[in-house]
Parts: structure tokens; C-alpha cells; sequence
């Protein structure tokens, strides 16, 4: 008889079982076997919220095949993810295998090595009820919240539409940001720049004018000067004046490195520096996480669990990165005293910050065995973990104060004294200003008369708040204590799929869709849709971690507090209906002579007559392309398969059968006229099948 062990994953469970070996046979669950079925609410209100769970439909044959192999089993182990969710994983399998819930069974792998594994099998326990509770309260009302809300919304909107209990803030955040943009009005100012040079010395460096003879601070971003006439004025008044080095100011200061990734800050650094989106960069994490097959070493996992808010790391982990940072850079690299970061408040410590599982596995040197998502992520992950280790970087700083005519000048900048961390990693910044003032400066002196190379008066204008990206949107809402780690990229892919918000570039942008839920909401069910309260929901809810709390008791009073103002809602606008401004095509009704309009129904979007009841004609959305079909010369139209993935074809099918999943282009080919597509690697090329050949770089997509 063999010891079963139950893993989430096939990649999992297959690395698992090459590390356990004979006498162990490892499945995989593929996530939940068992959830609240989505046609009904599944939760009785009226008896202590009991849910009323069932096996996920498709997945009964294999829960049939899972008891079977349980009953033939010498012990069953249950090895899903080290998190809530993985808990209530194990728990519903326990339930399902009818095994007893104060059995050892339960073990965990924080790292999918050999050494993390043996340790996992070695410390088991029993499943985490507290655990399971957390995840059940949540589950709970995200289904109460969202299954009785969602129809409202669609009621007094548009079919089809979805509130809860997180999403809704994040869409209100951007609705928010947008609303402040458009509310926004830019103020002109002013600032006096110069540049300047120390004989003999030939480099040139920059100073802004920061002070008036009357003593009045000027601040660049305040309004100060504040138009052209104040400008001119100042630059009337220093002209031809002598420029002295009033005083000069040395100093020195410490660049400490970042902490190692959590799974916010991953998803951020990574949309930053790599434009990936979210959901991109958790499924290169998560197969580092399962495991990759790395030339020489076999199968093994690279990186430590990636849904964690925890900055702790193992001194285990510790040592070997120290160890790598002495033999690659020398002991100086290496700080005093050991540093440690501080994990936030509200964060779960069940498992470390996202660190290589073994530190000395540079990304060189598994590059070859990696997809290049993988080694992008893998590398950032690694540098982060290893400049977080070392000692921080040593800048001497320089100030200058410049006199002239009674107005006072400053220049800052910096060198680098040690590089320490820097030498390896600095964290990227959402900030778009980069100071160019903080270059060296030359070597100056009390009293040095400066050569005046050129004095501007420069305009500004105050800016409105950025949009936020979907890097900024998790940002803000880590911040304000609203989801966690595993929600993240299922909020952002919520409100997209939904077209609440659509991506212009990186930035968000809220439809009038979106608007329209988020106003209705903040009318209606204030609640809902506040930061503070979601927030304070949230750290009540991780208190049933610690059994501390009731969470039925959690569930009714949150429960309560959304009930009552819904049902209100409902009365006071029953009959009415939120019209929303509808999008004119110019397709030609062929009924009626009108433009058809933009519909949603049932089954996604459609072209309707907007002379509804009269005229009842509808049509097929069709997106059409300025590229012809290079087999027949008909139109190239977008198609989605049933998953909703884009592919483009003729619009004569049947009769015309051509197909492609290369983008078309704008351009015609410059040998034989037909439409160029582009393909993989930024390339257009002419799919004539006569044989054409033409290819050429295509310009790059702003």
C-alpha cells in the first residue's frame, strides 16, 4: 500500500512525487474540488448561514477516482497550497474523504525543493479550522454580497452587470481618481533656471532660483511666479549680475535596499519594469513556485510560495544568501548586524517573503532551462532577495547656495562614496519627475565667482493626479487594507472584463458603465463602496484566524449591516431604470435607414436599432479591420473563440476559409498590395501565398 498525498496542481505533483518517491503516489486536485454551486445562493440565511456546498461540476469522476485511491491508501496526506485557500481545499477533501479532521494529515511545502518537501512530510498536523473559518466568512459574504447585489445592479443598469464586496471599491478608486482629473484646473507658474560653470572647470551643471531678496521662499510647484511679467521681471532684475557662491554645504547619506518582494509589490515592480500585467506575472511565478526542470540539477521549485504579505525570511535562506554576497562581492557588501524588515500590521506571517529557493542559483545560470516570463521573474526576484541582504548605499552630498542681486540660486547633487546594494538592484518608482539637479557637481568654494552659460524663465502648470495603472491600483489597495494577496489580479480582472474600466496605455480609465455602478452604489449602498469600512471589514475577518472571533457571528453582522440598506434601495427605485448613453455605429439599419447602436445582451454585444419598438432589427457586432482578405479581397473582421480569444478572418466565410491569429496591420505590402499582418517578434509580413516574401521590422506599438 502507498501513502497518498493530494497537491493542487499537476506540475506540483509531479516534482513532489520525483522528491518523495517509491511508496508515494501524488494527484493533483486542479484548485477546489468542492464550492457554493454559482445557480443558487447556496447559503441558508435563516440557519447560522449554513453553506451548502457541492462537488464543482466535471470534476465528480475524479472525486470518485480520489475515494478509491484514498480507500486503498496506507495514509492519506493533503499537501494544497500554504495559505487560507489552501486550507479549505484540504478541508472539503477531508470532508469528502471522510477523513477525521483531528488526524495529522495536513502538511505544507513553503518551497518545492527536495530539503522544503522532506520538511513538510516531517512536521504534519492537523487541518487549521481557524484557517478554514477565515476562508469560509469570506466566501460567504463575497457569495451573500455579490449574489444579491449583482442583480440590483443589473436591474437598474444593464444585464449582466456584477457588484461585491472588493471589487466595487477598487472600481471607486478610479472612478474617484478620474472624477478628481476631470474636477482639476492646471495653474500657471513659474521657475528661473540657470547654468553655470567654475573656472577652470568646464562642467556644467544647473541651479534654480529658490528665494527672493526680500527672503520669500520660492518653491518649485508652488505658485510663486506666477506668470510670464513676474518671470521677465526677475530675469530684467538679474541682469548682468555676478553670480557667487554664497555657501557651500557637504553631508552624507544612507540608500537602504527595499525588502524582498511580497505578492503586491512583485505584481508592481514587474508592471513597472517589465509592463507585465498582474495575471502575467503570478503565472510565471506560480510555475517557479511548482517547479521547472533546471539542466544538471533535475526538477525543482525556484522560488518560495507568491501569494504571502510577509517580509520574514528564514535564516536558513539567510545565510545562503550572505554567503553568495561574501564570495561575489566581498565581506564589505555584507551589513554590521544582520537587516530585518518589518511586516505590516495586518499581514499573515504563515510563510516567507517571495525569496529564490536557493539563493547561490543565479538567473544565469538557469536561464537556458527557463521561458523568458520565467527568467524575467525569476531575476527580479533573486536580485531583490539578495540586494535586500547587503549593505546600503553611501552617497556624499553636495548644496550650493548662489547669490546674485540679492535672489539666492541652489544646486544639489550627489556621488556615490560605496555603491553597496546598488551594484546589483534599485527598485523602480511610479514617479514620472526624474531630478537631473541631483548630478555631481564641481568642485566649489565660499566665495567662487560662477560663469553664467544661460537663465530661463521656464512655464509650468500645475498636474491633476495621475490615473492610476493597474501597478498603482494594487498599490492603493494594499495600502488601504482592501483584498489580499490572492485577490489582487482577479479585482483588476473584474472590473476590465466587466468594461467598467478599460486600459488606455498602462493607465485605467472608468467607462461610463463604470461610473454609472460606482454612482449608483455610493447613492445607495454607501457602504459597499467605502475604502475605510471594506478596510475595517477585512482586519475583522483576519481576526477569525486566530480564533478569537466567531466568524457566524462576523457573518451576521456584516451581513446585517448590508441587508437592510439593499431592500431600502429597492423600494425607493423600484421602476426606475438608469439609462446609459448608447454607442451609434454607422452601420445602416437596412429596415428602417437609422444607425444601428451598440446593445449588450445575454450573450455579449450586439447592433440594434435604436428605433425600438417600431423597428425591432438586430445584427452581429462585427469588428471590421482596414485589411483585406489576401485569398478573395473581402474584409478582414475580428472573431473570438468561446473562450474570448481574438483571431481574425474573412468576412465571406464560408465561402472564403481564410483564417490567421496575426494582428492586421494599417499597411499594404510595397511588392504586391495586399494587407501585411503582423506576427511574433514585431514583424510584418505579407501572407500572399503566391509567395511574396516581404517582411520588415513593424514600428513599435505606443
Amino acid at each position: 500500500m502507498s501513502k497518498l498525498v493530494i497537491v493542487e496542481s499537476p506540475a506540483k505533483a509531479k516534482n513532489i512525487k520525483g522528491y518523495l518517491g517509491k511508496g508515494y503516489d501524488v494527484v493533483a486536485s486542479m484548485g477546489h474540488v468542492r464550492d457554493l454551486p454559482a445557480a443558487r445562493l447556496s447559503v441558508d440565511i435563516e440557519n447560522n448561514f449554513e453553506p451548502k456546498y457541492a462537488i464543482i461540476k466535471g470534476k465528480e469522476n475524479f472525486v470518485s477516482d480520489l475515494k478509491k485511491k484514498a480507500d486503498k491508501a496506507e495514509y492519506v496526506y493533503l499537501a494544497t497550497d500554504p495559505d487560507r485557500e489552501g486550507e479549505a481545499i484540504s478541508w472539503h477533501l477531508a470532508n469528502i474523504l471522510d477523513l477525521k479532521l483531528t488526524d495529522k494529515n495536513r502538511v505544507t511545502f513553503n518551497e518545492i525543493t527536495k530539503s522544503g518537501v522532506q520538511k513538510g512530510m516531517a512536521s504534519p498536523r492537523a487541518i487549521d479550522i481557524d484557517l478554514v473559518n477565515a476562508q469560509q466568512a469570506r466566501r460567504i459574504l463575497d457569495r451573500l454580497i455579490g449574489y444579491k447585489l449583482s442583480p440590483f445592479v443589473s436591474q437598474k443598469i444593464r444585464r449582466g452587470l456584477s457588484a461585491g464586496r472588493v471589487q466595487s471599491v477598487a472600481l471607486r478608486l478610479v472612478v474617484d481618481r478620474e472624477e478628481e482629473i476631470r474636477a482639476f484646473v492646471p495653474e500657471e507658474y513659474w521657475s528661473i533656471d540657470a547654468k553655470f560653470t567654475n573656472p577652470p572647470e568646464r562642467k556644467v551643471f544647473s541651479a534654480t532660483l529658490v528665494e527672493d531678496p526680500e527672503g520669500n521662499k520660492l518653491k518649485l510647484g508652488k505658485k510663486n511666479i506666477d506668470n510670464k511679467e513676474m518671470s521677465d521681471r526677475i530675469l530684467a532684475e538679474l541682469e548682468g549680475a555676478e553670480y557667487t557662491v554664497k555657501s557651500v554645504k557637504k553631508g552624507s547619506r544612507k540608500k537602504s535596499p527595499t525588502p524582498p518582494f511580497i505578492t503586491s509589490t512583485l505584481q508592481q515592480e514587474a508592471s513597472r519594469r517589465l509592463s507585465f500585467q498582474a495575471r502575467r506575472t503570478m503565472k510565471a511565478a506560480q510555475e517557479l513556485y511548482e517547479g521547472v526542470d533546471v539542466q544538471g540539477m533535475g526538477t525543482m521549485g525556484l522560488i518560495t510560495y507568491m501569494r504571502t504579505d510577509s517580509l520574514r525570511i528564514s535564516e536558513e535562506a539567510r545565510a545562503a544568501g550572505n554567503d553568495y554576497i561574501r564570495k561575489t562581492y566581498g565581506e564589505k557588501y555584507l551589513p554590521a548586524k544582520p537587516r530585518y524588515f518589518r511586516t505590516s500590521g495586518n499581514a499573515q506571517d504563515g510563510h516567507e517573503a517571495i525569496r529564490p529557493s536557493m539563493p547561490s542559483l543565479t538567473p544565469e545560470s538557469v536561464k537556458a532551462s527557463l521561458t523568458s516570463d520565467q527568467y524575467k521573474i525569476y531575476k527580479l526576484v533573486w536580485e531583490r532577495f539578495i540586494a535586500s541582504l547587503m549593505e546600503s548605499c553611501q552617497q556624499e552630498t553636495m548644496k550650493i547656495e548662489i547669490e546674485a542681486n540679492g535672489y539666492l540660486f541652489n544646486a544639489t547633487g550627489y556621488t556615490v562614496k560605496f555603491d553597496g546594494f546598488t551594484a546589483l538592484y534599485e527598485e523602480k518608482t511610479d514617479d514620472a519627475e526624474k531630478t537631473a539637479a541631483e548630478a555631481p557637481l564641481p568642485p566649489m568654494k565660499e566665495g567662487d565667482v560662477l560663469r553664467l552659460r544661460s537663465i530661463l524663465g521656464n512655464q509650468h502648470f500645475t498636474q491633476p493626479p495621475a490615473r492610476y495603472t493597474e501597478a498603482s491600483l494594487i498599490k492603493a489597495l494594499e495600502e488601504n487594507g482592501v483584498g489580499r494577496p490572492s485577490t489582487y489580479v482577479t479585482i483588476t480582472t473584474t472590473i476590465l472584463s466587466k468594461e467598467y474600466v478599460v486600459r488606455e496605455g498602462k493607465q485605467f480609465v472608468p467607462t461610463e458603465l463604470g461610473e454609472a455602478v460606482t454612482k449608483l452604489l455610493k447613492d445607495k449602498l454607501p457602504n459597499i463602496v467605502n475604502v475605510k469600512y471594506t478596510s475595517k471589514m477585512e482586519d475583522d475577518l483576519d481576526k477569525i484566524d486566530s480564533g478569537n472571533t466567531d466568524y457566524i457571528e462576523m457573518i451576521r453582522l456584516y451581513y446585517n449591516d448590508f441587508e437592510a440598506p439593499l431592500e431600502k434601495a429597492k423600494a425607493e427605485m423600484q421602476g426606475v431604470k438608469i439609462k446609459l448613453t448608447e454607442e451609434e455605429t454607422d452601420v445602416v439599419c437596412d429596415k428602417c435607414g437609422r444607425n444601428m447602436v451598440v446593445k449588450v445582451g445575454r450573450f455579449g454585444k450586439f447592433l440594434a436599432c435604436p428605433g425600438y419598438p417600431e423597428c425591432k432589427n438586430t445584427k452581429p457586432l462585427i469588428h471590421k479591420t482596414k485589411a483585406k482578405c489576401p485569398e478573395c479581397g473581402g474584409d478582414i473582421i475580428e472573431k473570438k473563440t468561446r473562450k474570448g480569444t481574438s483571431f481574425f478572418g474573412c468576412s465571406n466565410y464560408p465561402k472564403c476559409n481564410f483564417m490567421t491569429w496575426d494582428f492586421p496591420s494599417d499597411e499594404a505590402c510595397p511588392k504586391c498590395g495586399k494587407s501585411l499582418f503582423r506576427r511574433k517578434g514585431n514583424v510584418l509580413y505579407c501572407p500572399d501565398k503566391e509567395g511574396c516574401g516581404f517582411t520588415k521590422p513593424a514600428p513599435r506599438k505606443k
